[in-house]
């Protein structure tokens, strides 16, 4: 199998990846335009593009602004109201797995921020069925989570006539250099469909006899073209204008504005997704089966290219970290949620596992040579103390939900 040469990702990348002449992979590559590019000029053209859509006297929101309780929102709002001057409204979906750091965290948002917040929330039963389907045919807990953060927002806009939805980094850009940054690549249903849900819609979903109604899916239906065209719905990301360095970011944030942060099972980031319970555990050990890597890889190759780790630093962090073994109390939790029995699910996941069994992986990796990397990226924990700390339920609206 091939790898990059200087990052840790290899040829087999979901999102696709090449390599050039060099053994360099392309997300290599793009992220080298964060060194030459005239940033201060691309600033210029995110104001100049996001100035037309300003509501006069600001009676109205200017933009929609997805958001959540576990990755960059308080930077993206802080560039959105601070540094754009514009007013936006903040849309998220409920994951269902909420943790209590993420409740407080999209609670802290709006607040500190004074922003209007709406929220989708899907029926927890509808949730569970759909979940059930998703993990036999495509081995994921998560597609509901991502279909209904990606679908939402232009759902808003259309209804309310706000035709500008501002994201924050784009995943294909950041991490596989699928575009360059001055191709300033928009939102699209093309890529959500191919690469956020894995080629299924909802809509191909309705087609099969699967036992999933049209009220199950209906909450996760795209706006279809006629509606999207008739609002100019557009949504562009900041990842495009601001080089994009997440770790820096949210250090910068926090200073600012004092949110919490969560020590995760499988990743040394304490920043991105503390929101879910399962994402960086049971969702992150599926990844690792289904593609070879996981969220520490992610994350190693994010600090190699920014150069605050070596290669070598990287490899030992990627190692004891996707050598650790999920919850299992996390995963008893889920499977009783989701109505299933341990052995079903041990089957869903080995039916789409290519790059070993579940039972394959030990609790404890490369320890002591991680854990020397480690010190070399310190992060800032941060953790929750209120009204639900130590609650191992997923909390739903901030009310602890027993799954009946």
């Amino acid at each position: 199998m091939k790898f990059c040469k200087l990052c840790l990702y290899h040829e087999n990348h979901p999102l696709g990846i090449t390599f050039n002449a060099d053994g360099v992979c392309s997300g290599c590559e793009i992220h080298l335009e964060k060194d030459y590019l005239d940033w201060n000029d691309r600033l210029d053209s995110l104001k100049s593009l996001t100035r037309p859509y300003r509501s006069p006297g600001r009676k109205s929101y200017d933009c929609i602004v997805p958001v959540s309780g576990g990755r960059d929102s308080f930077f993206i709002v802080h560039t959105v109201t601070k540094v754009l001057g514009m007013k936006p409204l903040l849309v998220s979906y409920n994951k269902h797995y909420n943790t209590p750091e993420g409740i407080h965290n999209l609670n802290h948002l709006k607040t500190v921020f004074d922003c209007d917040h709406i929220q989708m929330n899907v029926n927890p039963q509808s949730v569970k069925a759909i979940t059930r389907y998703t993990l036999e045919r495509l081995g994921s807990i998560y597609w509901h989570c991502i279909a209904g953060e990606t679908v939402y927002p232009v759902q808003t806009a259309v209804r309310l006539k706000v035709p500008l939805i501002i994201w924050g980094a784009h995943q294909g850009v950041e991490q596989t250099g699928m575009y360059s940054h001055i191709n300033e690549v928009e939102m699209s249903r093309k890529y959500r469909k191919d690469h956020d849900l894995m080629g299924v819609e909802a809509e191909d979903m309705m087609k099969e006899d699967n036992g999933l109604s049209e009220e199950h899916l209906t909450p996760f239906l795209y706006s279809n073209n006629r509606e999207i065209e008739s609002v100019g719905v557009r949504g562009i990301y900041l990842s495009n204008f601001i080089p994009w360095d997440t770790k820096s970011q949210h250090e910068s944030m926090l200073s600012e504005y004092d949110y919490n942060t969560r020590v995760l099972q499988r990743t040394f980031d304490c920043y991105n997704d503390v929101d879910s319970h399962l994402y960086s555990g049971i969702h992150d050990w599926i990844k690792f089966l289904k593609h070879g890597f996981g969220k520490a890889t992610d994350h190693a190759c994010r600090e190699i290219r920014w150069g605050r780790i070596s290669r070598k630093q990287g490899e030992e962090l990627s190692a004891l970290y996707q050598s650790t073994l999920h919850d299992e109390k996390e995963t008893r939790t889920f499977t009783e949620w989701l109505g299933i029995s341990d052995k079903e699910f041990g089957d869903c996941i080995q039916k789409h596992s290519r790059f070993g069994k579940p039972g394959d992986y030990l609790p404890e990796g490369k320890k002591n040579k991680g854990e020397r990397a480690h010190s070399l990226l310190p992060f800032i924990n941060k953790p929750y103390t209120g009204e639900y700390a130590g609650k191992e339920d997923y909390l739903l609206i901030g009310k602890c939900y027993d799954g009946s």
